[in-house]
């Protein structure tokens, strides 16, 4: 443990933490713009320099080791007027357009230039006239707003392993941009949104889709729909003062119908549909062996495009499954339509996801409008939500708690657990228990905690009936090579594989940390939202997506069997190598 004094207080910390570290854990906060605490200190905004007593340094907090016997200050007035004057020149290179900001109210930077009293350009404003790249359709970059803090580049390179963005030039005209400066749609970018999360500004945000949401339920002819994602019901409450990680599935229910959409579904019901499809999918190559193992879930919109481009021999490893949110698309379209005697045509399908991917899912082929219709029609995330639900003056936090609609809204426990990572190999486990043994699990086993937790890369195993099935969960991309070379190298080799099943989700901790959701994601946020989802699980009646009276039905009266002709055609897509960068 490392002894220091932070303003006059003792401090005492774990050996190797920095004085930013130190500082947060006497509730001294010293401004930065650049650390984040998903990422390396990179020192780049300096806005953290503090003074060390007895030193001429002005060290920068956030790169900076904490030393024993070190009398840190953190703010006096030399100090508060050089982090004004750096504001005063990061804000001298960025637009004044606060009001047309998709960050507005918001911006770490516009937080800041606010306590520090900015009010008026005290240096000449110089800024660069760039285009806003809106190539993707997930999401838009506005170079002229970057601060270059690094933030996304490294969230890009590091976490990710994506390499999308980088920085162009020098000097002046320095830029954040894809490399070669091709748009984002050329590049690598697999439009996860992490970039968009990890940003200060409004350099980087999700697109917009608001404005179409609104426009569709203005037209009385449409029968507008929603349905709402695992992930969202413990993130959504950020946005309205609730306790991380609190359940607000009821109340997303009573606002949906209160902003005019006419039928409410749950997602959950959906990864119910989709842990039906993908167990049998698993037995049928574990047990039967048709097909080739380890079986890689391919719920992620984000990782799907990434294993198209720089994976692609994975391809016959990948489950066909579609994701949930497709799954409910098109069975909203046809058996939700048949049930109720509605013309598809008129069903309008929106989803509310975590995720800017899943924008870009929605015409990822065409197996996407597998009713014959676009299967979803309009995908929003948690952010833009918050942002309709604000726009309606509703009160959120004094709702009651409604209820979805009957027969695409019962869900179980396993379906709640998609929203975090190892939640979908758990939730197939269940199922997939179930179908070769012919029982659940015991009560005392139904929890597979070797396959939670925040490790990038997990291993673990359990058996069935006798046989040692080998499991790998990866989250967040820059994770997912270490599993995939080492397949690659058993498969060239022809050696023992070392996995029958994986799980894949392009961002850490899975769904609930995904690039959509409200902003300030941390390891701290993503357990809290875990443990909500892992307690709604614990709470429902049943626990096994087999078991969801609902799923039961939708075979009977309308699927048939898993994996059938009927299921392969709504529920199922393929894959196809394609080129990291798109002309």
């Amino acid at each position: 443990m490392t002894a220091a004094k932070i303003n006059g207080r003792e401090v005492v910390v774990p050996d190797g933490s920095t004085i930013l570290d130190a500082a947060l854990s006497v509730n001294i906060k010293i401004p930065t713009l650049c650390k984040h605490k998903d990422l390396f200190p990179t020192a780049a905004c300096g806005l953290c320099i503090v003074k060390i007593n007895g030193s001429p340094r002005t060290p920068r907090a956030c790169c900076t080791k904490i030393e024993s016997g070190m009398d840190i200050v953190t703010h006096d007035p030399k100090i508060v007027e050089v982090r004004r004057t750096v504001l005063e020149l990061i804000l001298s290179n960025h637009p004044d357009s606060c009001q047309h900001c998709g960050r507005n109210g918001c911006c770490e930077l516009q937080t800041l230039a606010a306590d520090f009293g900015i009010r008026t350009d005290s240096i000449p404003r110089y800024c660069q006239d760039l285009p806003v790249d809106i190539s993707t359709g997930a999401i838009e970059l506005d170079a002229s707003k970057c601060i270059k803090c690094g933030r996304c580049v490294q969230t890009c390179q590091k976490m990710q392993g994506v390499w999308a963005l980088s920085f162009l030039h020098r000097g002046i005209n320095n830029t954040m941009a894809p490399a070669g400066d091709i748009s984002l749609a050329e590049s690598p970018c697999v439009r996860c949104g992490q970039c968009a999360a990890h940003c200060p500004t409004g350099a980087i945000v999700e697109k917009d889709d608001t404005p179409a949401v609104w426009e569709k339920l203005s037209n009385g002819e449409n029968f507008c729909t929603i349905q709402i994602a695992p992930a969202v019901r413990v993130a959504i409450g950020d946005a309205f003062g609730f306790k991380t990680g609190t359940d607000c599935t009821g109340k997303l229910y009573t606002a949906m119908r209160m902003l005019g959409f006419k039928a409410v579904f749950d997602t959950n019901f959906s990864a119910d549909l989709t842990i039906i499809e993908e167990a049998a999918e698993f037995v049928e190559r574990f047990v039967a062996g048709h097909g080739q193992l380890p079986l890689i879930t391919s719920c992620c919109p984000a990782w799907t495009d990434y294993m198209e481009k720089f994976y692609p021999d994975f391809c016959d490893n990948f489950s066909t499954a579609k994701s949930p949110q497709q799954m409910l698309g098109v069975m909203a379209k046809t058996y939700f339509a048949d049930t109720m005697g509605i013309d598809p045509s008129k069903i309008v399908q929106v989803s509310v996801m975590p995720c800017t991917a899943k924008k870009y899912e929605l015409q990822r082929s065409d197996e996407m409008s597998a009713s014959g219709h676009r299967d979803v029609d309009i995908s929003i995330t948690t952010r833009e939500i918050a942002r309709m639900i604000k726009q309606a003056g509703i009160d959120f936090s004094n709702l009651p708690d409604g209820v979805a609609d009957s027969i695409l809204g019962e869900y179980s426990g396993a379906g709640t657990i998609f929203g975090t990572t190892g939640g979908v190999m758990e939730a197939a486990l269940r199922t997939a228990y179930f179908n070769i043994t012919g029982q659940n699990m015991p009560d005392d086993a139904i929890e597979i905690k070797d396959v939670r937790g925040l490790d990038g890369v997990r291993r673990a195993s359990i058996s069935i009936n006798g046989r040692t099935i080998s499991l790998a969960v990866a989250h967040g991309l820059g994770n997912v090579s270490k599993i995939l070379d080492e397949i690659r190298d058993a498969k060239r080799n022809g050696g023992y594989m070392p996995y029958h099943f994986i799980e894949v989700m392009a961002c850490r901790g899975g769904c609930l940390g995904g690039g959509g959701q409200p902003y300030g994601i941390g390891d701290e946020i993503r357990r809290k939202r875990a443990e909500g989802l892992y307690s709604s699980d614990r709470s429902r009646p049943k626990r096994c997506s087999h078991d969801n009276p609902e799923i039961i039905a939708i075979y009977k009266n309308f699927l048939g069997t898993p994996l059938g002709e009927k299921a392969h055609k709504f529920l199922h897509t393929s894959y196809a190598s394609r080129k990291i960068y798109q002309k």
